[in-house]
């Protein structure tokens, strides 16, 4: 696990200092902490001292090139395996971001056609398999990566993704040269970088949380998407993907396809031996690995695997809060004590929060995931004890275990209903009942429920996992914003998702968007942050391309059962959950927000978001944000998620746009 940055140029004229690449690498460094390296193609390897303004300079480069930056979290072949590397002549570079899980076979296969290898790492390995079979090397990956490389010959630099979007790789396209980089802020390093809101960028984060793939919050940069390639050649950038998950018949590798009548009993063989097989992979390392475990079946799986796999306990590592409904230690304790692991666990008090800087800093977009914050302690706390930590993401999204599921599949029966029945279901009477304050309440959730019904079932999805709707961001909006906004719709996003899976029952189209949207754009971009702070490695064996494409295959049916979510994996690994577990109702991994701003951090929000410099911005009506504020405190209404997604907005617009230099590092706010 590690950092890239770097950039490749058609333009000559007006390239960066080495100086200059060097910073983008080096703000880099909590991804690599080990080590660095620096390429450039007319020079070659780069050590620490060799970078200054005049070098690039007196080069006066009349023709293509490239320089490649890397930051190092060694995992794999500790002594050798660092980066920038090439093949044998020095025709092919690369730097890498991630492992490739499979790198052992791969490597056997390619000494056996001849290649010949001086490392021991999984990185060259990609090298040797471009050589072979170019840009199709991605074909015959397993594993978590974004990765560049620069082929000499060609003059051409290839960027790469994995398939579900664990790595991220954000660049910039403009001036004859496209720069790339693990994380915004390593892009901004450059001189000529510009810090310019997207708006449109601010309306999709207020809906979903994040801003989504392409687009990036600043205007001009964009985010890769997961299982695409892009090349610069010629002064062409072209953006291409190269797998799609198989929800749909007759799409995904030449033995995929959808079975509707297949039998329960072949599927949980097939997802026993692919699971396993994917824990297996991913307990290769050279340095001490553990495994998150809150006590849900997904990571009680993940870990009982590791367990049955290991001839010693594994480490387990968990996080809780001193708001019981928040707080699934106990579970976590009772998985550990049946699997036989070593157990660490952390309290997260209100004071959590004073993480708030480093948090903006490393999210350096928006994100309003508030289970970012447990995961900044349960990254740090993991870290002291080992460097790789296993973990049970993508389970729910691909075996439909959210709640949410449940409502949409009664959904899809009102949908059936005869007309009269629909139109009285869905009345706005419904909503003059009166509801708890608690945004979670079941009359709540029921008014939310039956609001929604009219909709068409695309936006009543939208409207069940949104932040702001359409009619609370029109509301909140000065008349520029609007303006400025004009037609754009950010269901789109969502909609554009739907259209990859048309022919499915609308349960498992709503899965697969959310395999398309919600895991790498909020869950994965999470886990991938917070890990990297602290130098650790987070791999999600549930996300083996095996493993997923098996679970797209999989009718409904087997997922969903008596409003039971993710019922194929407790039937396939029920002795590895204990059966208190099996059927505990879901926590989540959130922050008691609304008590927090009631209590504890009610300053937090008069100091910023009704900070004059704050209502001056010109995004949203003073008024109106002094509204929401006015009514969570007082309960009357819980605001507690739309606030906190205007409270990180503010937050990270005073770290990343009104400095007058990008930070390297956390600031105080």
């Amino acid at each position: 696990m590690c950092g890239i940055a770097g950039l490749s140029w058609s333009n000559p004229q007006r390239l960066p200092s080495i100086d200059e690449v060097r910073r983008m690498v080096d703000v880099l460094a909590h991804r690599g902490p080990d080590d660095s390296g620096l390429y450039h193609s007319q020079i070659g390897l780069l050590n620490r001292d060799a970078g200054s303004d005049g070098l690039t300079d007196n080069l006066a480069p009349t023709q293509p090139g490239a320089m490649l930056g890397h930051r190092r979290l060694s995992i794999i072949d500790l002594a050798g395996g660092r980066q920038p590397l090439s093949n044998e002549d020095g025709s092919v570079w690369i730097v890498l971001n991630g492992e490739i899980y499979n790198y052992r076979e791969l490597r056997n296969d390619l000494q056996s056609r001849g290649h010949r290898f001086s490392t021991e790492s999984d990185t060259e390995v990609i090298v040797h398999l471009y050589e072979e079979c170019g840009d199709n090397c991605v074909l015959h990956l397993r594993g978590m990566y974004a990765f560049a490389i620069w082929d000499q010959r060609r003059s051409r630099l290839l960027l790469a993704r994995d398939r579900l979007g664990q790595k991220p790789l954000v660049y910039r396209h403009h001036a004859g040269r496209v720069e790339f980089a693990s994380e915004l802020k390593g892009l901004l390093q450059l001189k000529d970088a510009h810090r310019e809101i997207n708006p449109i960028a601010i309306d999709h984060y207020l809906t979903y949380q994040y801003v989504p793939h392409t687009m990036s919050i600043l205007i001009g940069y964009a985010k890769l998407p997961p299982a695409h390639l892009a090349t610069y050649e010629n002064g062409s950038l072209a953006v291409s993907r190269y797998w799609t998950p198989p929800y749909e018949p007759g799409v995904g590798t030449a033995d995929a396809g959808y079975r509707d009548d297949a039998d329960q009993i072949e599927f949980e063989l097939e997802l026993r031996d692919r699971l396993t097989e994917a824990v297996r992979l991913r307990m290769r390392s050279d340095v001490p690995l553990g495994a998150f475990l809150s006590g849900g079946i997904d990571s009680t799986i993940i870990a009982g695997l590791m367990q049955e796999l290991s001839d010693q306990p594994i480490h387990s590592f968990s996080i809780g809060f001193p708001v019981a409904k928040f707080d699934e230690r106990s579970f976590a304790r009772e998985a550990a004590e049946h699997l036989g692991t070593i157990h660490h666990e952390k309290v997260v008090e209100p004071s959590a929060l004073s993480i708030l800087p480093k948090l903006i800093w490393h999210y350096d977009e928006p994100l309003s995931d508030s289970s970012a914050i447990p995961m900044m302690y349960l990254s740090e706390m993991t870290r002291e004890v080992v460097t790789v930590a296993l973990s049970g993401d993508g389970a729910d999204e691909l075996f439909a275990g959210y709640d949410r599921y449940r409502a949409v599949q009664m959904a899809a029966v009102f949908d059936y209903l005869p007309k009269p029945v629909r139109s009285f279901l869905s009345s706005r009477l419904w909503q003059r009942l009166p509801a708890s304050v608690e945004q979670k309440s079941f009359r709540r959730r029921l008014k939310r429920f039956l609001e929604a019904l009219g909709e068409e079932p695309q936006r009543r999805y939208l409207n069940w996992i949104n932040i702001f709707d359409h009619s609370r961001r029109r509301a909140i909006y000065s008349d520029s914003m609007l303006a400025r906004l004009g037609d754009a719709d950010a269901a789109s996003f969502l909609q554009a998702a739907y259209a990859e899976c048309p022919s499915r029952d609308f349960v498992t189209q709503t899965t697969c968007v959310d395999v398309l949207t919600y895991l790498p754009c909020d869950i994965l971009a999470k886990v991938d942050i917070a890990s990297m702070a602290y130098g650790l490695e987070c791999r999600s064996p549930f996300l083996d391309h095996h493993v997923a494409e098996l679970a797209a295959w999989m009718p409904l049916r087997f997922k969903r059962k008596d409003k039971q979510g993710k019922q194929i994996l407790l039937d396939t690994f029920g002795d590895l959950v204990p059966a208190s577990i099996q059927n505990r109702p879901k926590m989540g991994f959130g922050v008691p927000l609304d008590s927090w701003f009631r209590n504890e951090l009610k300053p937090l929000l008069f100091d910023v978001l009704l900070d004059q410099k704050s209502l001056d911005r010109g995004w949203f009506r003073p008024e109106a944000v002094r509204q929401l504020v006015d009514e969570h405190v007082a309960a009357k209404w819980d605001h507690s998620y739309r606030l906190w997604n205007l409270l990180i907005l503010e937050l990270w617009q005073q770290t990343f746009v009104d400095s007058p230099d990008v930070p390297t590092g956390p600031i105080a706010l």
